[in-house]
């Protein structure tokens, strides 16, 4: 069947009470930047409802791929529409409707009908009854199961009439844009770009932060990261990338402090540098993709020692997630196969063989003193070298 319109479904957003316009115009808008180049769309909100209706030739396919990385979508219907809202009309159009869809299978259906123009003279109950009759009669193979049927089909009587039987799964959430703005660092690993994804579900805008170490890293180490925040976008939206070149702060911090404390001060200045970056882009926290005890800079104690340089909330939503859940995420969401290519990333180039597991701060801040000669003119020369990617 060729349908020209959709019903769009969420959630949460219907929990928003007099705030629940604002949600509905951000997902509308966020609707029409998913489906622009796919064709011409319309789209509009009707009781709680939203409506895309295709006003040119378009693929369904496509199409509905895109829907479902729509955050704040929780069911995608393909309907067809009666512009006559009368009885005749309706059961012409489901009858002719079922068996389009579903002649000749023996399957059970019901129908539910729901009727928000109480100009239509039916009441709901007494539609559901008469379309179901007429539908027995037409398709003699299908049967009444008024619990768990094969097929449920919707009959929405409004200003016009929608008939659906099919809902699309959709990705949740709420709608990017509804709940401020955070700056991810993202690595070329699998939790980074589950983090942002995950933060992102929540309505959150994302800019990302990449710390870039040539020599030692290649190019095509960053552009898989460039690849993963493309990933993500089609999720998230536009996200700007700050590529920072970190090496000559990883130098000093690798001659000059002891080698089982690199990682845990490594992490620091990315927190400080991440940090003001954040600042300049109007951000409200970071994100990481930390989950504790996964490696040994993000133990506990090790944790503790990276947030204390952070001023704005850290979230770290993979922080109660063993490996395999992130993993299921991230190939869920198509990042997994780009994050196991293997070029490593700043943050395994410089790896003490047996790093500190449990440091203290004020160990730690005594080793950090040793680069107070040269940290600020290094940090003054990252920050003023950070190349920008629109993605």
């Amino acid at each position: 069947m060729e349908y020209k319109a959709f019903l769009i479904k969420y959630a949460e957003i219907g929990t928003k009470g007099k705030n629940r316009y604002v949600f509905e115009e951000v997902l509308c808008k966020r609707i029409s930047e998913h489906v622009a180049g796919l064709g011409e769309f319309s789209i509009r909100r009707e009781y709680g409802r939203i409506f895309l209706e295709a006003e040119s030739a378009y693929d369904y396919e496509d199409l509905t791929t895109e829907l479902k990385k729509v955050f704040g979508i929780v069911g995608i219907c393909p309907i067809v529409v009666e512009e006559h809202v009368e009885f005749e009309a309706i059961k012409s159009r489901a009858v002719s409707y079922m068996q389009e869809c579903y002649g000749g299978q023996a399957l059970t259906f019901k129908v539910n009908a729901r009727r928000t123009n109480k100009a239509f003279p039916m009441h709901s109950m007494e539609l559901n009854s008469e379309i179901g009759h007429f539908v027995l009669e037409a398709l003699p193979g299908m049967s009444v199961d008024v619990h768990t049927p094969d097929v449920m089909l919707h009959i929405e009587v409004r200003d016009r009439v929608y008939i659906y039987s099919e809902t699309i799964k959709g990705a949740g959430g709420l709608p990017v844009g509804t709940n401020g703005k955070a700056m991810l660092l993202l690595s070329g690993g699998i939790d980074s770009p589950v983090a942002g994804y995950m933060i992102s579900k929540r309505g959150v805008e994302l800019e990302a932060v990449y710390f870039n170490a040539p020599p030692y890293t290649s190019e095509r180490a960053k552009q898989k990261v460039i690849d993963l925040a493309k990933i993500v976008a089609g999720y998230a939206g536009h996200i700007r990338l700050h590529i920072v070149n970190f090496t000559d702060i990883q130098l000093a911090i690798y001659e000059k402090c002891p080698h089982a404390e690199l990682t845990i001060i490594m992490r620091r200045y990315m927190m400080k540098i991440a940090q003001h970056l954040a600042g300049e882009n109007q951000c409200q926290a970071l994100i990481t993709g930390e989950s504790i005890g996964q490696v040994a800079s993000q133990t506990m104690h090790s944790l503790a020692c990276t947030n204390e340089v952070c001023t704005m909330p850290v979230f770290r939503p993979c922080i109660g997630m063993d490996k395999q859940e992130i993993v299921d995420i991230s190939e869920q969401i198509g990042t997994y196969e780009t994050s196991i290519q293997p070029y490593e990333d700043c943050c395994t180039i410089f790896v003490a063989k047996h790093p500190v597991t449990k440091p203290v701060l004020d160990v730690i801040k005594r080793s950090e003193a040793k680069l107070d000669d040269v940290i600020d003119e290094l940090m003054e020369k990252a920050l003023g070298s950070v190349e920008v990617v629109d993605i």
